[in-house]
């Protein structure tokens, strides 16, 4: 954004954001691509090892569904279905196992009323809502000098931010369960935690920076609505 014909130094707010989001997407795809090549001892595919750690705690009825996409892999809380990608479902990799307990550690929050996840599945619609509408209200404000649609569309901008603030805990708790549930149910030999968490830590590194991305979007947001008064 641009005033008179002068660049708009609020942009520098967001570039430290810039810079570590694609560190971590860098460091995600490296780590994931070199232990996807590594086969786990004992064989077992993503698929298997979800399905032990789901029927190990309970979850038989939880079905372990194949999909498209890299990285894509999820649990859906509403239908309750553990989705894994294809590089993950089939493959006996270290990341593969890694990944599908980090999903098992979202299903098993699920069914023990874990409080993050509850409080982020009840403002997700909020949220997705408020990360698509946030900045069509705050242009338009902007465009016909009415601050309160500008008020509007950081208040919208602020739940998708808290959002991103409680998808944090979750994801940093999922993947504490997930080396607990390797260990746990024999999925991989002590020796190769290891590269497991690894796996995980880098994952969790592209959550910190959509959280950071988010909080400085907003500062920034709020600079720019200080002007305006």
């Amino acid at each position: 954004m641009f005033y008179g014909y002068g660049f708009d130094y609020t942009y520098l707010l967001v570039l430290p954001a810039i810079i570590l989001a694609a560190y971590a997407q860098s460091k995600v795809s490296t780590t994931f691509n070199k232990y996807l090549r590594v086969r786990n001892s004992y064989g077992y595919t993503g698929y298997e090892a979800a399905r032990r750690i789901l029927d190990a705690n309970g979850l038989q009825d939880v079905p372990v569904e194949r999909i498209g996409g890299r990285l894509s892999d999820h649990y859906d809380p509403r239908k309750r279905i553990l989705r894994l990608s294809q590089d993950v479902y089939g493959s006996n990799s270290l990341a593969s196992v890694g990944v599908a307990a980090h999903e098992c550690g979202h299903a098993i929050q699920h069914s023990e009323g874990y409080a993050p996840l509850a409080v982020r599945n009840a403002i997700a619609p909020i949220a997705s809502f408020g990360s698509q509408a946030a900045w069509l209200f705050v242009i338009a404000g902007f465009i016909f000098n009415w601050l309160g649609l500008i008020d509007l569309g950081i208040l919208l901008f602020a739940a998708a931010v808290a959002f991103q603030v409680i998808t944090l805990p979750v994801e940093l708790n999922a993947s504490k369960r997930a080396i607990a549930l390797l260990e746990s149910n024999g999925l991989v030999p002590a020796d190769e935690i290891e590269p497991s968490r690894e796996v995980l830590r880098a994952a969790a590194l592209t959550y910190v920076a959509a959280t950071f991305a988010a909080i400085l979007q907003l500062i920034r947001l709020l600079v720019i609505r200080g002007r305006r008064d």
